[in-house]
């Protein structure tokens, strides 16, 4: 259980675990490339070590030293047969895009998770995968996990995905190595091109026109990866600082890809003094340094169009908007009731319970402020980033804040609440 009380202010230099999202996708572009791989600053979360074991249990050599990871490539075609049920764990990234590259595979698999994600949806990247080629079975007709996948024989696709998903677009471009011709998603507007940078990175030519990506098969070829820090994880620290005058926090190597950055722009919307330094190109991704001062923030009208930049930090924009002043509204945040846990009715069930005035909108939030926190017992439901969040709030809250099953904020941030002592003043 962690245990959070209120701070005077945020201050320090710190750096943030590696990008989750990149760590993830370097491992599984790794194992079909040839040769060997090198990846410096993987973040050893328990989302990216299900997939590592993944691949393990598909023939591929992992050596993992902390941050270091080796990964000797097999190609394309060199994934064997797993004797095993493949377990994601809780990660929805291991099992959407792992499926993509199963969906290629002359051989049969089964992909599992923890209870949270056997819950969350599948359909809308297993329909493609089909549409491909690929047979695939799982519960509820193909809607949730466990997954039975017997690929092979696919043929390539123009997909337009309903939502702008990075999953399901990750998903369908990774069975695209496998399919004969061209593979084509076209979103409703662009998501984290994480999956695009790095099949270029790795020697794959991508195309994209507008919202469209188009991928053909190729070879993919070993390379040394290096991983910024998740801005994800810093989202955390920007809002703790960024909300409580008299801070001033600098965190250190982060990754700017401007598809992930809609949390800096929401911040700075709603008041937040940050500076960015050292820009540079860190691996193939934009990185740099943010600089955050405390003050006083107000509150915004968030629209839809932001969401894919941002998606996973909402739970702390709730938290930047209950201690503004004025009326924050967020939109078109659906997405989100389909998470670890359904986000938009924990949100909003947890910040009550700190005295926030909240409320629950079909696709959002309103948000009433500025709040006078009161320290409370708070329900993680499993969720890391709903744990991450109600800590952040309790910094502001009056008495002890307490975060029930706090062990899951390990999937994304091991060392979240060292950290945050770190820093607070």
């Amino acid at each position: 259980m962690l245990i959070i009380e209120k701070i005077g202010r945020i201050s320090g230099t710190i750096t943030v675990p590696g990008d989750k999202s990149i760590s993830h996708r370097a491992v599984m572009l790794a194992a079909i490339s040839k040769g060997k791989t090198i990846v410096e600053g993987f973040l050893q979360g328990q989302d990216c070590l299900s997939t590592i074991n993944c691949f393990r249990s598909m023939g591929i050599d992992i050596k993992q030293q902390g941050q270091r990871v080796e990964i000797a490539g097999r190609g394309l075609t060199g994934l064997q047969e797993p004797k095993e049920v493949l377990d994601a764990g809780n990660s929805g990234t291991t099992m959407r895009l792992l499926s993509g590259i199963l969906a290629g595979q002359n051989f049969f698999s089964v992909l599992t998770g923890d209870q949270s994600l056997r819950q969350r949806p599948m359909a809308r990247v297993i329909e493609p995968l089909k549409q491909m080629g690929a047979s695939i079975s799982g519960r509820q007709s193909g809607q949730l996990a466990p997954l039975g996948i017997s690929g092979g024989g696919l043929q390539g696709i123009i997909w337009e995905t309903p939502v702008a998903s990075a999953q399901i677009k990750s998903a369908i471009l990774l069975a695209g190595l496998y399919a004969s011709g061209k593979t084509t998603v076209k979103e409703p507007a662009i998501s984290r091109d994480h999956t695009e940078r790095m099949l270029a990175a790795f020697g794959i030519q991508v195309e994209r026109e507008g919202t469209a990506v188009t991928v053909r098969p190729g070879i993919l070829e070993g390379r040394h990866i290096l991983v910024p820090g998740d801005i994800s994880s810093a989202a955390f620290f920007m809002v703790a600082a960024a909300a409580k005058p008299g801070s001033h926090l600098v965190i250190k190597d982060v990754g700017l890809n401007p598809t992930r950055t809609g949390i800096i722009d929401v911040l700075r919307q709603m008041g937040a003094d940050i500076e960015i330094e050292n820009l540079r190109s860190f691996g193939g991704e934009e990185a740099g340094d943010i600089i955050i001062r405390g003050a006083q923030l107000k509150g915004i009208e968030m629209q839809s169009e932001i969401v894919p930049r941002l998606v996973d930090e909402i739970p702390v924009i709730a938290v930047a908007a209950a201690l503004a002043d004025g009326v924050t509204y967020i939109r078109g945040a659906g997405e989100l009731k389909v998470k670890e846990s359904n986000r938009l009715a924990v949100i909003v069930s947890e910040l009550r319970k700190m005295g926030v005035q909240i409320n629950e909108l079909p696709d959002g939030l309103e948000i009433n402020g500025p709040n006078k926190i009161r320290g409370a017992a708070i329900n993680s439901y499993h969720d890391h980033r709903i744990a991450m969040a109600m800590a952040v709030c309790g910094l502001f809250g009056e008495g002890k804040t307490t975060i029930a099953d706090s062990a899951c904020i390990d999937i994304s941030f091991p060392g979240f609440g060292e950290l945050l002592r770190q820093i607070a003043r």
